[in-house]
């Protein structure tokens, strides 16, 4: 009959594993615990051997190829006959566990067998150290003659939970001298020895256990439950209080007289401001919580970089003076900004790394041989950043119309969201508020993002003389994933330049 191996979870919580190299083809002939394949998980490498003698009929996934958990790799004839027990020729439950369990030995895994013994034997501990209460509605010992039933309990594998009516909580045994027809309240253990050695915080004494695995080696807080829930209801923090009962644990009298502390003073300013109004609560709606949304998809998405590099720019203050004359900018706005947007497109062109953007479905950098040229506006809704489509085909003068328009509609709130999408990179202009620079958050699915700081007069040396030159401050931020450090700084001083000297525009255009 033909068998199917499915990918078993090797013991780590594993919902994936790569192909590496199989070690059978169809129609070899393998036995039982032959290894038969090499799967790459998060941690490791690992062999899994094959539950059947028989002739392999096909593999159903190639190596390098990723398989989620559970799904058939490998197809087996066997000499068995079929299973007659209405299971279709399927492996029973209880083998398929068996497998599991060979594999997660295999892996390093730890023994449920030894995991379900110290949780017995840890739970064991803890109702020596702290009593637990009858469960509500039970009998109390000797009250009617009857012991009081004890509450079912499971232990636990952190990570992977338990299933229901799996494990059971181990009974107590009873005394063989004691009488058959009535039950033996045993005696209370001894206390554990606690050091006479002072502590820090006498609210939290820690013990040491006279036996049971290292796993319960400490116990702290010693509080029953019910006190850990009036607790818990009262908002009362256990670690902070002193315990007045028997070997220091927390009563139910601590708890209440720790609730009825009075609250912290507030004073007569503090509960005037609160009426006064001095907080507004403004719902994080519309552009505002776009902006946010895409600001930590890009600041814990890619990893950000940023470079600096301050400029004497009194060449570019010259020229933006001398296109304000010529004929062809006369019906639009020349500004710093137009000849630092002239400066990244060259720039851009030059290094065209920089305007890509990184696919992390399809695990490629995509390089951009266009520019959509973003340019972020302070708006009263929020920031948004509109882009000029195509803004490497077009001329200074229909760049400046460009620049002005989207401007004009940005601040107007008439921004479409067509115009903001498809960026590939942007500038922002913080100089506008009186800012030297900043380190900018890329526009989510760009490589980089520049900031342009405000233009002042200071001290500069020219030719070896002081002189009071024109100068800014520029801020690259870029994606490390696609930009390098030395394509960046390469990027960024290419800007710098260009609007040191405006005539290099003309040259690398």
């Amino acid at each position: 009959m033909r068998r199917e191996f499915k990918l078993p979870d090797v013991g780590e919580g594993l919902t994936e594993a790569e192909i590496v190299r199989w070690h059978a083809k169809p129609g070899d002939t393998v036995k039982v615990n032959q290894i038969v394949v090499e799967i790459e998980t998060a941690k490791s490498i690992v062999e899994l051997p094959i539950p059947w003698d028989g002739v392999v009929s096909g593999l159903m996934a190639d190596e390098g190829q990723t398989v989620d958990v559970g799904r058939p790799i490998i197809a087996v004839d066997t000499d068995e006959p079929d299973d007659t027990s209405g299971n279709g020729g399927r492996r029973t439950e209880a083998a398929d566990a068996g497998e599991v369990k060979a594999d997660a030995d295999r892996a390093g895994a730890p023994d449920v067998g030894e995991v379900k013994a110290d949780a017995d034997r840890i739970e064991a501990l803890a109702d020596d150290l702290v009593p637990r209460p009858p469960a509500e509605g039970a009998v109390e010992p000797g009250a009617h003659g009857s012991p009081a039933p004890k509450e079912e309990r499971q232990a636990v594998l952190v990570g992977y939970g338990v299933k229901t009516g799996t494990t059971k909580r181990r009974p107590r045994k009873s005394r063989p001298d004691g009488p058959a027809q009535s039950p033996v309240v045993p005696a209370a253990p001894e206390p554990p020895v606690i050091p006479a050695t002072p502590v820090a915080n006498p609210s939290r004494v820690e013990v040491t256990a006279p036996s049971g695995p290292a796993a319960l080696r400490r116990v702290a807080v010693l509080a029953k439950p019910p006190v850990r829930k009036l607790a818990k209801d009262l908002g009362v923090d256990l670690t902070t209080l002193v315990g007045s009962g028997p070997n220091g644990s927390i009563t139910r009298d601590d708890v209440h007289a720790a609730a009825e502390q009075p609250a912290p003073r507030v004073t007569a300013q503090e509960r005037a401001i609160t009426q006064q109004g001095e907080e507004e609560r403004i719902p994080v709606k519309g552009v505002r919580k776009l902006t946010a949304q895409a600001m930590v998809a890009s600041a814990f998405t890619a990893p950000h970089v940023t470079e600096f590099l301050q400029l004497d720019v009194t060449e570019t203050m010259e020229a933006v003076r001398r296109l304000r004359t010529i004929p062809d900018f006369a019906e639009v706005k020349v500004s710093p900004l137009l000849l630092v947007a002239k400066a990244v497109l060259t720039a851009a062109r030059r290094h065209p790394m920089i305007n890509s953007s990184w696919d992390e479905a399809a695990q490629e950098i995509v390089v951009k041989h266009y520019v959509n040229l973003g340019i972020a506006a302070a708006t009263p809704r929020g920031l948004v950043v509109p882009n000029i489509k195509s803004a490497h085909g077009l001329s200074l003068p229909e760049l400046a119309a460009e620049l002005g328009r989207l401007t004009e509609t940005a601040r107007a709130g008439r921004t479409q969201p067509a115009e903001m999408a498809g960026g590939t990179i942007t500038i922002t202009n913080v100089g506008v508020f009186g800012v030297d620079t900043g380190t900018p958050i890329l526009n989510s699915g760009e490589a980089a993002i520049l900031a342009f700081g405000q233009i002042r007069d200071m001290p500069w040396v020219v030719d070896g003389e002081l002189a009071v030159r024109k100068v800014t401050t520029l801020a690259l931020s870029f994606d490390h994933r696609i930009v390098d450090g030395e394509l960046g700084s390469l990027f960024l001083r290419d800007v710098g330049a260009m609007l040191e000297d405006p005539l290099r525009m003309l040259a690398w255009s």
